[in-house]
């Protein structure tokens, strides 16, 4: 990274400004590793001074950091907010959408967050890394209508949601080599086989899924994959 100098800088108020410095230094995180950034860069790239920086995160580049991982959290967990109308691959696949945006657009940060990588890594970001996935199995519960999920239902959820991180960090490992609407389909149909899956052996998943089917259409990414998996699924007649 560049060394800074030192700038003028417009005088905006206590909101503006903390509000100025989080969007420079997750622009920052976004496409570095946190180890790669110094609160130079951040005052660079804010246009003001270092003395000002630590006026506002007197932490350093540590509070800067997890300050940017907490606006990067909210703006995670706004992904899944999508109203509970219409067919559920639908709507996950809408929440899906916004959340492979994400990623494509904070790709280096994203994935240093994920791995856990950096000397910024400490309890209170893995923290802010778990209420992202918290909050993600809430609102697809929610989306099942799911009150009270039993051990399997939230075993399912969960286990979705560590696979979608881990096929999007091995999409950025493999320089994005499917476009994001095939990625997106593919954990869509994901999501609909490890329910099929799960509803096999627990009652409360397979009523979940008679309800959820019943919003489908037939040429929805349910009706979609049905039609794609039954031929292939018909060789395995002999196993019946």
């Amino acid at each position: 990274m560049s060394p800074a100098t030192t700038p003028a800088y417009r005088r905006l108020s206590v909101e503006a400004r903390r509000v100025q410095l989080l969007d420079a230094a997750l622009g920052l995180f976004a496409h570095h590793a946190p180890e790669d950034v110094s609160v130079d860069d951040v005052a660079e790239a804010a246009g003001v001074s270092r003395p000002l920086v630590y006026r506002y995160f007197p932490g350093g580049k540590q509070q800067l950091y997890e300050a940017a991982l907490g606006t990067a959290a909210d703006a995670l967990r706004a992904c899944f907010d999508e109203p509970q109308d219409g067919p559920l691959t639908e709507r996950l696949g809408r929440a899906l959408a916004r959340y492979l945006a994400f990623v494509d657009g904070h790709a280096t940060g994203f994935s240093a967050l994920l791995q856990g990588s950096g000397v910024a890594a400490t309890s209170r970001t893995g923290a802010i890394v778990d209420s992202v996935r918290t909050a993600a199995a809430e609102q697809i519960l929610s989306h099942l209508d799911v009150t009270e999920p039993g051990p399997r239902l939230r075993m399912m959820v969960r286990v979705w949601i560590a696979a979608v991180e881990a096929g999007s960090l091995i999409w950025l490992d493999e320089g994005k080599e499917l476009p994001t609407d095939e990625l997106c389909a593919m954990f869509l149909d994901h999501f609909v086989a490890l329910t099929v899956a799960t509803a096999a052996t627990d009652p409360q998943t397979a009523g979940v899924l008679q309800t959820a089917l019943g919003l489908e259409r037939g040429d929805g990414p349910a009706g979609t994959l049905a039609r794609r998996a039954l031929p292939v699924l018909g060789d395995a007649g002999h196993l019946l």
